[in-house]
């Protein structure tokens, strides 16, 4: 009697589980830092991607109209269940935040020019900017492999944040003049015209 191989491939997590580790991560993080807990959530904890597909799931939520993160929340759950499993990321990413804002913009209404209210504000982007910068160091670490990737993230920077270039336009540069450097060689590995 021969034994049946079993498979290797995990079963894809259930739905309601989808949106529960989304309601969570949307409860749970703050501003610009959602791409750490994502990180964190979907390739440590949960294991549902490694860092590369979340950097290019990142690269293309990033490209994309809307939030980074409830893109993310679209393309991870459409990957695990499909357009269920996409409905209910995007809903558990959004639903806390939008009660939140809610909640909000009506005590900001009521008392947003209070001191007290200000100095949470400043605390909040402070460590929004730490997080950014901590996964920023992690998967920079991973993906960027030769100096050259170091000059591209640096150039793209300086022509952000020095020189006032728009997102869309040192995003288009920086990437045209990266494939061109990271295009296939020929056997010689000079960069030529093949």
């Amino acid at each position: 009697m021969s034994e049946q191989p079993s498979s290797t491939a995990p079963l894809p997590p259930s739905l309601w589980k989808i949106f529960w580790v989304f309601l969570v991560m949307g409860a749970t993080s703050l501003g610009g830092g959602v791409v750490g807990y994502l990180r964190t959530g979907l390739v440590v904890r949960q294991r549902w991607l490694d860092d590369l597909t979340f950097v290019e799931l990142l690269s293309i939520s990033q490209t994309l109209p809307g939030l980074n993160a409830t893109n993310m929340a679209i393309l991870v759950g459409d990957r695990l269940r499909g357009v269920w499993g996409a409905l209910l990321a995007m809903l558990g990413m959004c639903l806390p935040g939008a009660t939140l804002m809610t909640a909000a913009a009506y005590a900001y209404g009521v008392g947003g020019d209070d001191p007290w209210s200000k100095a949470f504000l400043h605390g909040i982007a402070a460590g929004a900017v730490g997080l950014i910068l901590v996964v920023m160091v992690q998967l920079g670490a991973k993906v960027l492999k030769t100096a050259a990737d170091y000059l591209f993230v640096l150039a793209t920077a300086a022509a952000v944040a020095g020189f006032g270039v728009p997102v869309p336009y040192a995003l288009l540069a920086a990437g045209t003049i990266a494939i061109w450097w990271h295009r296939p060689r020929d056997k010689r590995g000079d960069r030529g015209t093949q």
